[in-house]
């Protein structure tokens, strides 16, 4: 493994773990399956249970497959903290480091097999949503654009979750942020307009991450305006992108001492 590891550059070990942590993500059959049937699952009891008693304005399908996206973007994301959790645990990450691979690419490898993973979990959710109804109008541009901003938010809650794994002392007490960043778009415009919500609810209904992400793929996939949500919901990806890497540096630092 040392021949092989030493010569590669940055971009190379990078590739290496991630690569590796795919390898790892197709064997844990159950982490998969869970993935990727819960937010199929979330879009059937709310479009069928729910939807005929929920008036949105429009078929609820069409209104709901955006924030069903959102929600399997957060949920799949997080786990990140459990894989992250896992390595620090078992002691892998020193044997990396003997063979010269660095904190950087360590990390990064765990974000970019998860951006790869739940992206792949996405597209899978959009078929499904296809086939019960939806019908989205977007241009290939506009699929482009919203295909750009779940990607990015993909990746600052990837960061965000190595943080979380780094700071965790157990795979198990990181799977409880899964619990967290699965809940975060219910209190949004997922699921219902935010205008039937409690007053009090309101602000952070409005200024919260998901919600303008998913105003902006809604927007996005049904021809619809946007304004400036696709802007605010980049903002947020890069404030708690630029927080996130730089808490699993200094975390990933403080940990390996």
């Amino acid at each position: 493994m040392s021949e092989t590891l030493a010569p590669l550059g940055p971009f190379g070990r990078m590739a290496t773990m991630t690569g590796r942590r795919i390898r790892i993500s197709v064997r844990n059959v159950d982490a998969v399956i869970t993935s990727m049937a819960l937010p199929l699952m979330l879009m059937v009891v709310f479009v069928y249970f729910f939807g005929g008693a929920i008036d949105t304005g429009t078929a609820y399908v069409t209104y709901v497959v955006p924030g069903i996206l959102v929600l399997c973007a957060a949920f799949g994301a997080a786990t990140t903290a459990i894989g992250v959790s896992e390595d620090m645990k078992t002691g892998i990450v020193d044997r990396f480091r003997s063979l010269g691979v660095g904190g950087t690419a360590i990390l990064a490898g765990h974000v970019a097999a998860s951006t790869l993973r739940n992206l792949l979990s996405t597209a899978l959710v959009v078929a499904a949503a296809l086939l019960i109804g939806f019908r989205p109008t977007a241009s290939p541009a506009a699929w482009l654009a919203a295909v750009g901003l779940l990607t990015a938010f993909l990746v600052a809650l990837s960061w965000l979750s190595t943080a979380v794994g780094l700071l965790a002392r157990s795979p198990e007490a990181a799977g409880g942020f899964t619990f967290f960043m699965s809940f975060l778009p219910y209190p949004s415009s997922a699921f219902v307009p935010i205008d039937t919500m409690p007053d009090w609810l309101h602000a952070f209904s409005e200024h919260q991450p998901a919600t303008p992400l998913i105003e902006s793929l809604r927007g996005l996939l049904l021809s619809e305006p946007v304004g400036n949500d696709p802007w605010t919901a980049l903002a947020w990806c890069g404030g708690i992108l630029i927080v996130s890497v730089a808490a699993s540096t200094a975390l990933f630092r403080v940990r390996n001492r």
